[in-house]
């Protein structure tokens, strides 16, 4: 069944009109019309099964026929703060870190990632990942959709309220000053985390020092070099496992 993202969507309402962009995929890419059945969520959590009623100028209506129950969101709202990476890497782990369940994303300028907090506003990257997450939200069938942050500089984050558990994922080269990853199997399961991942060059001594120094626990997943784009995932997928959401 096809997903729509409906932002507005109130529940005590019996019709809603799509978002533009919405709108124009279903009539224009899908060719649905008045009668079809599809699904739309609110990004909150909430979704309903919906039948198509007309596609108007202002958009396509959709009268709410009952509420779907959605996928369960995991038990710890897990916040990956990604440093940037090169060309496109970052559209892939914003898609997979979303598919796998992390509630939110912060994109991070470190010591080695090759532009500026600026340059990527000015190039309207941040919208860009807000429309892979959400393309992302849909297939996974998510209806909570996961909140993509302006960049920080890696300083300015380390300066942001701290979650209940901040860990530093650090690459094999400096795995003597890490805890292996499965190590946490121990830890008594947060409510809420922070997984911070350096760009292409890793994480400097400094940067490293300076966050253990604010709290961080720097974590390690083994003896090979991961690609970049790949060690978010496969750290994802070995949290969400320990602390059980497979």
């Amino acid at each position: 069944m096809h997903r729509f993202y409906a932002p507005s969507l109130d529940p005590g309402d019996e019709t809603i009109v799509l978002p533009r962009d919405e709108s124009e995929h279903l009539a224009r890419v899908l060719r649905l019309t008045s009668g079809d059945t599809v699904s739309v969520f609110d990004g909150r959590g909430r979704e309903f099964l919906a039948s198509v009623i007309a596609i108007e100028r202002t958009g396509a209506r959709l009268q709410l026929l009952r509420p779907i129950e959605p996928v369960r969101e995991p038990v710890v709202s897990l916040t990956l703060a990604q440093s940037i990476l090169k060309g496109d890497k970052m559209d892939d782990v914003v898609r997979d870190a979303v598919m796998l369940g992390a509630a939110a994303l912060q994109p991070i300028v470190s010591r080695r990632t090759e532009t500026t907090v600026a340059a990527l506003l000015r190039g309207a990257r941040v919208e860009r990942w807000r429309r892979v997450a959400l393309a992302s939200a849909k297939q996974a069938r998510r209806a909570t959709l996961p909140e993509v942050r302006l960049p920080l500089k890696f300083e300015d984050y380390l300066n942001e309220p701290p979650p209940s558990l901040r860990l530093m994922l650090i690459e094999p080269s400096l795995s003597l000053e890490a805890t292996a990853i499965g190590s946490l199997r121990s830890v008594p399961t947060p409510p809420d985390a922070a997984l911070l991942v350096g760009p292409e060059g890793g994480w400097t001594d400094e940067e490293v020092a300076l966050a253990k120094g604010r709290g961080m626990v720097p974590v390690s997943l083994g003896h090979r070099t991961l690609r970049a784009d790949a060690a978010p995932v496969a750290a994802i997928s070995i949290l969400q496992f320990l602390w059980g959401e497979f």
